[in-house]
């Protein structure tokens, strides 16, 4: 079925027909329903950027064609001064579009260190107390594929292993929900088009040339690079031979889990045998953090310096039991029991 038949047959808003008639974004939306592929109820995260101006309205006709609910939120950190007129005014824009969003705010004193990171994790906590209110398992982000490759080269410089590498992927699982970045193979200026075809504005957030952030010292990295021939593409191809490597130490890791561990419900112990740690060092080291966020239910996992040295100490005899990430990991024979920190 043509878009234009397709438009006319579900009455899509003549705002949002009109825009979806051009030819370059008719072709961009039907890449990002082969990436979307779901058919339940979804969240969509606003930053006001063009790259999430531009998922904000794919979603929207996507919702529209699928007869879904769909809601979407920008989330106000409070960080610049302006922010809260920036995203009363992005909520204006959308509204207009027939894209009724609501802003979440980050309320509480706001950190002076690491500020990106703590940023990201108030964003998920955020969104992810709204997927649970709602009873929703899906939702989706604005990256696209330069954020790919900035993501890559941040991993490097942190020393971060495989996962760490490729950790930016199209469909991760955080908690019960599942994280879509429909737009990871979409290149910026595709998504920037959009913004300015359909709602010509988008906000340019001045933290984007402030390099006091390591994700902007990448970026102006990245683009000397590509002055010096650096090829997008086969980076993109390297970083898809990886995940392949990924899938393969993942289902390794599901195996582990499967046969080698046993949750006793009425004591709320994760219990793990002998065999659990007789597997090469990342299908440990990933069990056990996969372990460790199963029993805590925190968003994020423990640091790997930490998983490592408790990874060594437990094939000590003298090893007994220690905290580690809100749980209380003891070591009883050859049986590790890991339950709940009280």
């Amino acid at each position: 079925m043509s878009l234009k038949n397709l438009s006319a047959k579900i009455k899509i808003p003549k705002v949002l027909k009109n825009k979806l008639n051009n030819k370059k974004i008719g072709q961009i939306y039907k890449e990002f329903v082969k990436n979307v592929s779901i058919n339940e109820n979804f969240i969509v995260a606003v930053s006001g950027g063009p790259d999430s101006l531009a998922l904000a309205f794919l979603s929207k006709i996507y919702s529209i064609q699928k007869k879904l609910k769909v809601k979407f939120y920008i989330i106000d950190h409070k960080l610049r001064s302006e922010s809260t007129i920036e995203a009363k005014y992005v909520k204006k824009i959308l509204n207009k579009f027939k894209i009724n969003t609501e802003i979440l705010y980050w309320q509480g004193k706001k950190p002076t260190t690491n500020i990106q990171s703590e940023a990201r994790t108030k964003r998920f906590e955020l969104l992810l107390s709204k997927c649970k209110k709602l009873g929703i398992t899906h939702i989706l982000l604005g990256h696209h594929q330069e954020d790919l490759l900035e993501n890559f080269f941040i991993r490097i410089l942190r020393g971060s292993g495989l996962k760490g590498l490729i950790s930016l992927s199209k469909k991760t699982k955080l908690q019960n929900v599942t994280i879509l970045r429909p737009l990871i193979n979409q290149k910026k200026d595709d998504l920037v088009f959009i913004s300015k075809k359909v709602f010509d504005f988008y906000v340019k957030d001045p933290s984007n040339n402030d390099e006091k952030f390591q994700r902007v010292r990448i970026r102006k990295l990245l683009n000397e690079l590509k002055k010096d021939g650096l090829d997008q593409n086969k980076f993109i191809k390297t970083i898809e031979n990886l995940k392949k490597s990924n899938d393969v130490v993942n289902y390794c890791v599901k195996k582990n889990l499967e046969y080698n561990t046993f949750f006793s419900h009425t004591k709320e112990q994760l219990i793990l045998n002998d065999k659990f740690f007789k597997h090469p060092h990342e299908i440990v080291f990933r069990s056990l953090s996969d372990s460790l966020n199963f029993v805590s239910k925190k968003y994020y996992p423990v640091r790997g310096k930490k998983i490592d040295k408790i990874i060594k100490d437990i094939q000590k005899s003298s090893f007994s039991k220690r905290t580690l990430g809100s749980c209380l990991v003891e070591k009883v024979n050859q049986t590790v029991i890991i339950s709940k920190e009280r």
